[in-house]
């Protein structure tokens, strides 16, 4: 996951697209990069670290322009080079950037077809450039010295024909405007928003609503699945669906864990659907577990905070905060290899030892993917002084991997992963171990919009939703972008079997 963000604005967008990224920074902590157009000029500031860090004064002064994208990113793909950060840039037809979030699933073919037939090279791992050439590919096409929004829809449509994957991205080209666009199963999230001023109406783009709302922009709406929306450079807005077939999938661990709960995705509040998740674990807790002894629900922060509130007051048992955060410490989810988010939980985490001493204590996350982190947690709860330690998950396992743009590339990292709930109960030193139901998780996030048909559920349950995922393919991702091949822990070595069911 990534965030992206662009702007056409009646003033200069420069300190408009800094503050919306550090709004954005939880969806990517690896690089930041800020790309303005100006009287024919482009000015670019990118490298690797925190939004905050990124941007001096001197860079802020040289981003000059009304129009310009932005992008913080968390590598899925790519190696951690600030050569790999965004946006990225290719020259032919007219100037093209794009700030993109999420990942190709044929990426590989796509760029052999770059090279042996389009005759264009690409200068990087990441497949964000793949998808920019792909689009500046379809433009050239033309061979047209002027373009419009009808060309511009058109290229999209070429890339919704080409590209597989789950993607949403904004595009600017220079001198015309911005383009942001969404895959066909609306995978990754996009919205766009207004804000009118003495000049004029203003126009944003980004990843989440959140940024909208703190630069004051009204939310329109989301950008549906293969719909892509241009803003001129006049400040006129065009949309157009570019896709032949749809169908909106939305990724659902975006509301379990990566969206930020002041969000509304899809038209669903992602802190509501997260209350709901802790009503639907209590209703499973009183089903399965009635005569339970908990005496406090203490959450692990910051993303389950939400539905442990809900959890407890179901429950009628005592909410309670036993852990403080560091807040100068990173998502531990999305930190760089195993061994730096098992350093980073102790530093991260500091309990409080008057809500654990003698108390059977039920522990809530969001979510549990690799499970070192929950192991050391429980150990940090029982070293307080914790009569017993219980475990809840506000999602169900996390048993395949992830290939539309979340770092879960090697089923082997799995904590649940071909292990049944007493097997990790064990693993990670539980006293009793608890996971949401997908189906309830699924009507969680349902209830805020009945629109909602279907969603990438492929992390819980191996159905992967653009249908074209194989055994095969998931073994060559793991063997390219597992923590030990990136982060050089060793060989990692490839899984024999992955249970893959097909959509």
């Amino acid at each position: 996951m990534c965030g992206v963000i662009g702007m056409v604005a009646k003033s200069p967008v420069n300190q408009a697209l800094y503050d919306g990224l550090t709004v954005l920074q939880h969806r990517g902590q690896d690089a930041a990069g800020i790309m303005t157009f100006d009287r024919g000029r482009l000015h670019l500031r990118k490298d690797n670290g925190l939004v905050r860090d990124v941007f001096s004064t001197q860079d802020m002064m040289q981003l000059q322009g009304n129009v310009g994208i932005g992008h913080c990113r968390y590598p899925t793909a790519g190696c951690a080079s600030s050569a790999e950060a965004q946006p990225f840039y290719v020259n032919s037809p007219y100037g093209i950037s794009i700030a993109h979030n999420g990942n190709l699933t044929n990426a590989e073919a796509i760029k052999r077809d770059l090279f042996l037939e389009d005759l264009r090279h690409i200068n990087t791992s990441s497949d964000s450039e793949i998808l920019l050439n792909v689009f500046a590919h379809k433009l050239g096409e033309l061979a047209k010295l002027r373009i419009d929004e009808s060309d511009l829809f058109n290229a999209v449509a070429g890339i919704h024909e080409r590209c597989h994957g789950g993607y949403a991205a904004i595009v600017m080209i220079n001198g015309y405007g911005i383009l942001g666009f969404r895959d066909p199963h609306g995978i990754r999230p996009l919205c766009f928003g207004s804000r009118e001023t003495d000049a004029g109406t203003e126009y944003m783009i980004a990843s989440e609503s959140v940024a909208l709302n703190v630069l004051g922009f009204t939310l329109i709406r989301d950008v549906a699945p293969g719909e892509a929306v241009f803003v001129d450079l006049d400040g006129n807005l065009h949309t157009r669906q570019c896709a032949t077939e749809t169908r909106l999938s939305p990724c659902i661990f975006e509301y379990v864990y990566l969206a930020r709960p002041d969000s509304m995705l899809d038209d669903v509040s992602v802190y509501k659907s997260r209350l709901r998740m802790g009503r639907m674990l209590a209703r499973k807790i009183n089903r399965e577990w009635a005569n339970h002894d908990i005496d406090v629900v203490i959450p692990i922060p910051d993303t389950s905070r939400t539905s442990a509130l809900d959890l407890a007051n179901d429950l009628n048992i005592t909410y309670r905060e036993g852990f403080i955060k560091n807040r100068y410490i990173g998502r531990t989810f999305i930190m760089p290899g195993q061994a730096v988010r098992e350093k980073s939980v102790r530093q991260k985490l500091n309990p409080i030892e008057l809500e654990f001493k003698g108390k059977n204590v039920l522990l809530l996350d969001d979510s549990i993917v690799r499970g070192t982190t929950s192991e050391q947690i429980i150990q940090m709860a029982r070293d307080t002084g914790a009569n017993k330690v219980y475990f809840a998950s506000a999602a169900p396992p996390v048993r395949y991997p992830n290939v539309y743009g979340i770092d879960m590339p090697a089923a082997r990292e799995l904590l649940a992963h071909e292990r049944s709930v007493e097997d990790i109960r064990r693993t990670i030193g539980a006293d009793h171990m608890i996971y949401q139901d997908l189906d309830d998780l699924v009507e969680a996030v349902r209830e805020g919009n009945e629109a909602l048909r279907s969603f990438d559920c492929s992390c819980f349950d191996g159905r992967y939703v653009t249908g074209d995922i194989s055994v095969d393919y998931l073994l060559r991702l793991e063997a390219q972008r597992a923590d030990a091949v990136r982060y050089g822990a060793g060989e990692s070595n490839a899984v024999n079997e992955l249970g893959l069911v097909r959509s």
